[in-house]
């Protein structure tokens, strides 16, 4: 026991770096190795994907032509084109596809004269005169005395009805007369749409409720939708159908109210002899040329005459 003990004793202690293993040597990469950092982008208008610019422009273009004042060509074929698509239900019902054509050429032109006004008042013309064609449209067939194709109206028709509005249109567009008359070829304009109105509708609403119909130039009782023949209902709607589109060229500012005045005087006139020329011209031998266009020209040239000539009157005063 003593042995041992004074063995141990003389025994050196082992050292404890002979028990530490260092670790392997690591192996030295060719080629650094890169830790990707992905930007972190704020969520800003700049960080979202930009509009194409080329169709960016183009409806940008196209705000700027629709909103243009004055109306230019370009200006009222876009807009014309616009009202035309959106209301496509309304121009079916009242006119045929050759008749929209032509009334299509009517709006662009319109726009270009008279700008929106002039348009509003062209498409409430054409609003109630087609509601009044259609008022009692099956009677009106029974008895022979509706218009064709339901009451659809042709290129004929639309042409005959806005021609002396599409010279007024053409007069004011190119300066005609200078300054001094754009305000008379605006009233020419208004008059004969207004002449054109009460006429339809005094027509429509006499074949429809007219009790007692009269031969204008005998004062002889004659038939529903005969030539030249007036009812006390028909001349009474027509009236007021001429006061309303005057109105509503007063309110849009085409014309002040003793314009609006003129205009309906001027409707009444030209219906008048409107009816004289029916009853005593159309359908005669010798005149089968006179038909309902060609008196539709007439009658809305001398509305439109007689207005301008009653204002450069009153003027001259």
């Amino acid at each position: 026991m003593a042995f041992s003990t004074t063995l141990l004793r003389s025994t050196p202690p082992i050292p404890l770096r002979q028990f530490y293993c260092p670790p392997p040597p690591t192996k030295r990469l060719l080629y650094p190795r890169v830790t990707p950092v992905i930007p972190k982008m704020p969520l800003t208008a700049r960080a979202l994907p930009h509009p194409v610019p080329g169709f960016q422009g183009a409806v940008s273009e196209a705000i700027a032509l629709i909103q243009s004042s004055p109306a230019t060509w370009k200006s009222a074929l876009l807009n014309n084109f616009l009202i035309f698509i959106a209301g496509s239900p309304i121009l079916a019902a009242g006119l045929s596809l050759s008749g929209v054509a032509a009334a299509f050429l009517l709006g662009t032109l319109t726009w270009r004269a008279f700008g929106p006004p002039g348009f509003l008042l062209v498409a409430t013309y054409f609003v109630i005169g087609t509601a009044a064609t259609k008022v009692k449209m099956a009677q009106k067939e029974a008895q022979g005395v509706a218009e064709k194709r339901k009451g659809r109206r042709g290129p004929g028709s639309v042409i005959g009805s806005s021609a002396a509005g599409c010279v007024c249109a053409f007069l004011s567009i190119y300066g005609v007369g200078g300054k001094a008359f754009l305000r008379l070829w605006q009233l020419g304009f208004v008059a004969s749409f207004c002449t054109k109105l009460s006429d339809t509708v005094s027509s429509e609403i006499g074949k429809a409720y007219g009790k007692t119909t009269y031969l204008v130039t005998s004062l002889k009782i004659v038939p529903r939708g005969t030539e030249g023949a007036v009812s006390v209902e028909g001349t009474f709607a027509g009236l007021l159908a001429s006061m309303l589109l005057a109105f509503v060229g007063c309110f849009m500012g085409q014309i002040d109210a003793v314009e609006a005045l003129i205009c309906v005087v001027a409707a009444q006139v030209a219906n008048l002899g409107e009816s004289f020329i029916g009853a005593a011209l159309q359908e005669k031998e010798g005149f089968r040329w006179l038909n309902n266009d060609v008196v539709n020209v007439i009658n809305i040239s001398m509305g439109s005459i007689l207005a301008i000539l009653i204002q450069k009157m009153l003027c001259g005063f």
